[in-house]
This record gives structure tokens, C-alpha cells and sequence, in this order.
């Protein structure tokens, strides 16, 4: 959302407030200060062990007073999280009309990914602007017949990578603290890894673990895993601890990450916008899932769904690891997902829905 911030900013036409409920403190301050935001409203809602209802319950509550107090006459919402579908809600109790970014992706199962599939269609049924990365997603919105204006804009997750990537070029700096781990594992081929989805908890995430010892085990690959914060990841991936190849990691923040991602040989992730950015640096990904609400990567050939069979991941990675041909085609074939001009496109239909 950080390059909508900026782009309705630089119209200059509106003004913008930022609410966040730090539904992920951590990793959400790490963006904040990266991009230079402040939240104008900071609703600070994460608790450890919460349950969906229970947060869900505190945003509505926090995040409609926050609108009771503001007053504004749109809301802009992204993705797919807790927060986007309850701040969607809140805002259609105030008939305040919402925008959505990031719209029509859909798996078509509601259980996976859960609870984001779900969060996602309450979304779109409720938004009057949707903002569709690709057309494949505008398709799925039209299938749904939603209200309103539907535009296919690019997905503004690819205006940050790009964004970043050029700045890490001016100021490498930046991500210098992945320096250690490039020396120590000099010479070996990169695997990095992110897991998180609730989906494979439990024992999808041993079934993750055993896949990753596996390829750490092999003398010529290295694993580097930021890891989730969340006890059900963490506790999984504690045994990886034994291996000389794996590197579990903090979470990185995003410069650093844009860095992990481009120096891969391979991506290993269940996230959905890892989906769209190691792509867009040359990276095939491949997913732990059996279904992805981005099918338009798996098309395109930039893309894979391994699920979390150990069999099924090692085959893969190490397939694209000893096939220069197959590995080359995935990291070259087209990314579908935009072209870094997504957020002023967003900014400028916006501005001309004010204006009428």
C-alpha cells in the first residue's frame, strides 16, 4: 500500500490518512520506517495467542470509532488479511465506500488459503472500486457480478519491488546485513524459504521441515529461512537448527528481503505476494500449496505448486538446480503481474471518482 500512500499523495488533491492495527507489529514498523510513513491512526491491536474471532472483534470495534472520528469519505483497503476484511465491514456499517486493491484474486477454495480467501471475497462483495492486478482477477470479480467499477491496474506489490530494487542499487547499504551470510556460504547455490500460512500448520509444517533438511543435506546448497515470528512456524523449524546449511534467520526487512530474493537460485514459499516478486528479479518460485489465488504465474511458467509432500519439493528444487535449461525458463518466462505504474494508475481513478 505504500506506493498508493505516495502516489494519492502526490496528486496533491486529497488528503490522505494512514491507519494501521499492527495486526504484525514487527514486521509492520520495518515497513513503515523503510518507505517514511507515520500512521496517522495506530490502533496497536497485536496480542500473542490471539484467536481471528477475538482480533476481529477489537478491530471492528477500534477501527469503526477510528472512521467515526475521521469521517472519511472513502477507504482503501488491500489484500487479503484480517484487517482488510474488517475494516471493509466497518466501513459498510458508516456506508462509506470502500476501494479495494489488489482485488479478484481467487483460489476457489474457501479453505485455502484460509482465512484469506474468505476475507478476500467478503471484500469484494462489499467495495464500489476494485482494483485488479491482472485480467485474470477482473474476470473473477465479473464472474462474482460485483458492484461497481472494476480496473485492471497491476498489482503495486511490483511498484515496491521495483522501487526497491532500484534504491538498493543506489544505496547497498541498505541490505548489508545478508553480507555475513553471502560469505559464509560462498560458492553454494541459494534456497530461500518462507512458510507461514495457517493452512499448513502443524503437520504440513513437519512435512516442510523435513523437505528442507533434505535439500540442506546436500553438500553444494544452502538454505536461508527468515522466519515467521509465530510459535506454530517457529517450533517446526527449531530441529533445522542442526544443520550446517541452514541459516534460520529473523524477519528480514523489506531491503533486505528484495536482496534475499534476487541472490536465490530458488524461492520455497507458501506467501502469496512472494508469488509476484521473485519473478520480477529472475527467481522461480516454487509453492508449498495445492491451490494459489495467483494462477496467472503458474501459467505464465513463473510459478510451481509443489504443496508440502517432502518428495514433491526436493524433486523440484533439485530439478531446477541441475537443469540450466529449466531453471532458465522459469526465471525468464514473462511476469503477468505489472509494470511498476500500478499506484499512480490507482491514484488517478481515485481522484476522478471525487471529482464527479
Amino acid at each position: 500500500m505504500a506506493p498508493v500512500v505516495a502516489a494519492l499523495r502526490a496528486r496533491g488533491t486529497l488528503e490522505v490518512r494512514v491507519a494501521v492495527t499492527a495486526q504484525h507489529r514487527e514486521m509492520l514498523d520495518q515497513v513503515l520506517a523503510i518507505f517514511g510513513i507515520v500512521p496517522d491512526i495506530d490502533l496497536d491491536l497485536m496480542q500473542a495467542g490471539q484467536s481471528l474471532d477475538a482480533l476481529a472483534a477489537r478491530m471492528l470495534t477500534a477501527f469503526g470509532a477510528a472512521l467515526d472520528a475521521e469521517r472519511p469519505d472513502r477507504v482503501l483497503v488491500h489484500g487479503d488479511t484480517l484487517t482488510t476484511m474488517v475494516a471493509t465491514l466497518a466501513a459498510y456499517f458508516r456506508r462509506m465506500p470502500v476501494a479495494h486493491v489488489e482485488a479478484g484474486l481467487r483460489s476457489g477454495d474457501l479453505l485455502s488459503p484460509w482465512p484469506e480467501e474468505g476475507n478476500r471475497r467478503i471484500a469484494g462483495t462489499i467495495a464500489d472500486l476494485h482494483f485488479a492486478p491482472t485480467p485474470q482477477a477482473a474476470a473473477a470479480l465479473r464472474a462474482e457480478d460485483v458492484a461497481g467499477a472494476i480496473h485492471v491496474t497491476g498489482n503495486t506489490v511490483i511498484d515496491a519491488l521495483l522501487a526497491m530494487r532500484d534504491r538498493l542499487v543506489r544505496e547497498p547499504g541498505l541490505a548489508a546485513g545478508l553480507d555475513p551470510l553471502v560469505a559464509r556460504f560462498a560458492g553454494k547455490r541459494i534456497v530461500a524459504v518462507t512458510t507461514h500460512r495457517r493452512e499448513n500448520w502443524g503437520e504440513g509444517m513437519a512435512r516442510v521441515a523435513a523437505a528442507i533438511a533434505r535439500v540442506a543435506d546436500r553438500g553444494d546448497v544452502a538454505v536461508i529461512f527468515p522466519v515467521h515470528p509465530n510459535p506454530q512456524v517457529r517450533d517446526a523449524m527449531a530441529p533445522l537448527r542442526r544443520h550446517a546449511n541452514v541459516a534460520l534467520v529473523e524477519p528480514l526487512d523489506y531491503p533486505h528481503f528484495v536482496r534475499l530474493m534476487a541472490l536465490a537460485d530458488v524461492m520455497l514459499t507458501d506467501s502469496g505476494g512472494v508469488q509476484e516478486e521473485a519473478p520480477s528479479l529472475g527467481t522461480p518460485v516454487l509453492v508449498m500449496r495445492d491451490t494459489t489465488e495467483r494462477p496467472e504465474g503458474v501459467a505464465a511458467g513463473t510459478a510451481t505448486l509443489v504443496g508440502t509432500d517432502p518428495d514433491a519439493i526436493v524433486n523440484h528444487i533439485f530439478a531446477l538446480l541441475d537443469d540450466d535449461r529449466a531453471h532458465a525458463a522459469m526465471a525468464r518466462a514473462h511476469n503477468p503481474y505489472g509494470d511498476g505504474q500500478a499506484a499512480p494508475r490507482i491514484a488517478r481513478i481515485v481522484e476522478d471518482a471525487h471529482r464527479r
